[in-house]
């Protein structure tokens, strides 16, 4: 009976060095999307009333949450009967990394011109018109929060794709959680930066003194901050799409090992993104000319 208890022990104590190991192998390979993932949720959840805002990203973040659990369902059933599958879904994962990276880089070389809607900041609003404006802004960005979960699971499940099913569940689940837990606890106190710059601006009132100029500045990094980190998205989107395929890609194993594999994954990723960017803008003008 004895015996058995402590072997019952040493399994556990093998599954938790394993977790630890496979946990931090799959953070680093995450890692690379939540500089993006920060970017797109920090936008997202600005622009409501200040009042608004923290009860606003505790709404998305509990549909982040509800999105991580139909993922990591579908993802281990995935895994236990249809393995091959999750390499396949990878591998296209990597293509629409790098196309949204490619697509940014575009954008900055080539701007254009985006028509926005003028919005009337005086424009007086019903409470139920405030909270229907307010509950279509949520859907929105717990549908792109939806589809940056895909590939964080999907690219955490790869990491683990060859450990046993306990494994597996045990290390996505704790990526995914760590992952919503860490990136809109980041947003929280981005969006709320500018509200606290203000209140530092009001805290006395002396002109330029030392709380003014901490105020102002978090007032005026804030803006600077969501570009900085549009900027790193971008650049870790070339780096895990090309780490993708250089993984996943016999052919791609060691293509210049005289290089140092982060430059040649971020030039892959750019490549590929490239190339998967010119076949979207062709499509797209093929579709429209049928159309005329």
């Amino acid at each position: 009976m004895a015996s058995g208890f402590f072997a019952l022990l040493d399994d556990i104590a093998a599954l938790m060095d394993d977790v630890a190991v496979m946990s931090k192998v799959a953070g680093k390979k995450t890692a690379g999307l939540l500089g993006d993932d920060l970017a797109v949720n920090a936008e997202k959840a600005s622009g409501f009333v200040s009042s608004r805002e923290l009860p606003v990203l505790w709404q998305i973040t509990k549909g982040s949450l509800l999105n991580k659990l139909i993922i990591l369902l579908l993802g281990f059933l995935l895994s236990a009967f249809l393995p091959s599958v999750i390499h396949i879904i990878l591998l296209f994962g990597g293509l629409y990394l790098a196309y949204e990276g490619a697509e940014k880089v575009y954008e900055f070389a080539f701007p254009h011109k985006k028509h926005h809607k003028k919005i009337d900041t005086t424009e007086k609003l019903t409470k139920e018109e405030i909270l229907a404006r307010e509950k279509d802004k949520v859907k929105s960005a717990i549908l792109t929060d939806f589809i940056l979960s895909v590939e964080i699971v999907i690219i955490a499940l790869g990491t683990v794709e060859g450990a046993e099913l306990p494994t597996q569940i045990i290390v996505v689940s704790m990526i995914a959680l760590v992952a919503t837990i860490g990136v809109y606890g980041i947003v929280a106190l981005i969006v709320r930066m500018d509200d606290f710059g203000t209140k530092l601006i009001d805290l006395n009132e002396e002109d330029n003194s030392f709380s003014d100029k901490v105020g102002r500045f978090l007032v005026n990094a804030l803006p600077k901050v969501i570009k900085g980190l549009s900027v790193i998205g971008t650049i870790a989107l070339m780096l895990v799409s090309g780490g993708i395929f250089t993984h996943n890609l016999d052919f791609l194993h060691d293509i210049f090992p005289q290089i140092p594999a982060m430059i040649t994954e971020f030039f892959i990723g750019l490549i590929v993104g490239i190339l998967v960017l010119i076949v979207v803008k062709l499509v797209k003008k093929v579709i429209k000319s049928f159309k005329k």
